[in-house]
């Protein structure tokens, strides 16, 4: 007797998935993380700290994978190959790590495939002419050299947009080197401000971290609230973030702070951010941990 649609239909649902199949979906999100080379004095630009830090924070997230490359760009980049985001947490400028030795051809390559891409602190800044226009295009914006600016300042942080990246997150006030004014795509197109405050006059007054500034173009804007972390979803698929803040290595034991950024690695590498965002917990001896050999 043939069967009924109805049994036909119960009967196929029955039927266990290839073990193939059930272990592609069930395969975790990489996301690889490059701490750039020590700089600056001790508790200032801990890259391979901070890294450690958001990887211990990010150990046990469900649907991600964490490879984390410390003190530079990795000898063997073969790891990106296979990764869903790339977190750079490094200087930047003419050296920075996407940048040197004609790796933005690399990068590229990645980007178009849909790889996220999210930069932290002085990783936001690249020359315009070497870098500028691919991050406008990859995570939305960059700090160009003469036009944006780095003072040491305590913007509050007391309104959050609607998006994944905010969830949880609850006002909060970090002294730290937060740039701002940064080269973003035009009208800001695509581009979603995640961080946003106003500088005091006397803030855009300078004098900024180097050069000391002031600059015309800064002061001439007084009033106007700037964004220091921002979100994009590319057009080949990916997604971008910028994050200006990072300087100061004991910031991160600030729990909102800290949750702003947790939930964007979870964004950038497409996995689900919880309601209430990343959940974790950092004592002094975190903090401590994994600090770089510096000269005082």
């Amino acid at each position: 007797m043939p069967l009924s649609r109805r049994a036909f239909l119960a009967a196929s649902a029955a039927v266990a998935l290839p073990p193939a199949l059930v272990a592609a979906e069930a395969k975790p999100k990489k996301l690889v993380m490059i701490a750039g080379t020590p700089s600056h004095g001790p508790g200032d630009h801990e890259f391979n700290a901070g890294v450690l830090l958001l990887e211990k924070c990010l150990k046990g997230t469900q649907g991600l994978d964490v490879v984390v490359f410390k003190s530079g760009y990795p000898k063997d980049d073969s790891a990106l190959d296979t990764a869903d985001a790339i977190l750079c947490y490094a200087d930047g400028g003419a050296g920075h790590p996407l940048v040197r030795e004609k790796r933005l051809e690399r990068i590229g390559k990645l980007m178009a495939k849909g790889v996220g891409l999210m930069c932290a602190h002085y990783g936001v800044e690249v020359p315009k002419d070497l870098g500028g226009p691919e991050f406008r295009e990859w995570i939305g914006g960059y700090y160009e050299g003469g036009f944006s600016c780095n003072p040491m300042w305590k913007p509050e942080f007391t309104e959050f947009p609607s998006h994944p990246i905010a969830n949880g997150v609850k006002p909060f006030s970090v002294r730290d080197e937060w740039y701002f004014n940064m080269r973003f795509r035009d009208e800001m197109k695509g581009v979603t401000p995640i961080l946003s405050a106003k500088p005091s006059d006397a803030v855009r007054d300078g004098p900024y971290v180097y050069p000391k500034g002031p600059y015309k173009h800064i002061q001439e804007a007084k009033g106007r609230s700037e964004a220091m972390m921002w979100a994009t979803e590319r057009a080949d698929g990916g997604r971008g973030v910028g994050f200006t803040g990072g300087h100061v290595h004991r910031n991160w034991g600030d729990d909102n702070y800290r949750k702003v950024v947790l939930n964007a690695l979870l964004w950038v590498s497409k996995v689900e951010v919880p309601k209430d965002g990343v959940a974790s917990a950092v004592t002094d001896d975190d903090l401590r941990a994994n600090l770089d050999p510096k000269k005082k």
